[in-house]
């Protein structure tokens, strides 16, 4: 019975999505031009070509701020059942965030929050 579901949903999502795809490509406003090939960011045309490296740290940077923006989003569900949790959801919310400054410690130590 579980497998007859999970197919079925399966299978319905996918319909689903093919559906809204084939109308999308039949009932959506088309304009060719060849301004439209081009490559385009905030207004200004670009010079050169559009691929070029970054600094690593930037990417750090990125998947820091991710990192703890989706831990400490953990954090609310937390805060509104509290007081059902107990002293166990208290001790286990206070590891969770050790283990959070630990990983900023870490990153800070390494120099990964530094801008140059």
């Amino acid at each position: 019975m579980n497998f007859t579901l999970f197919v079925t949903t399966i299978v319905t999502g996918l319909a689903f999505v093919g559906v809204v795809w084939v109308l999308a490509k039949l009932l959506a406003p088309r304009s060719y031009n060849a301004q439209k090939e081009e490559a385009f960011e905030c207004g200004i045309p670009t010079r050169g070509t559009a691929y070029m490296q970054f600094r690593v740290g930037y990417y750090l940077f990125a998947i820091l701020f991710l990192m703890f923006d989706v831990e400490t989003m953990f954090l609310f569900p937390w805060a509104v059942v509290m007081r059902s949790l107990g002293p166990a959801g208290l001790l286990s919310v206070v590891f969770f965030l050790f283990i959070l400054v630990l990983g900023l410690a870490y990153a800070w130590k390494k120099g990964a929050l530094r801008w140059q």
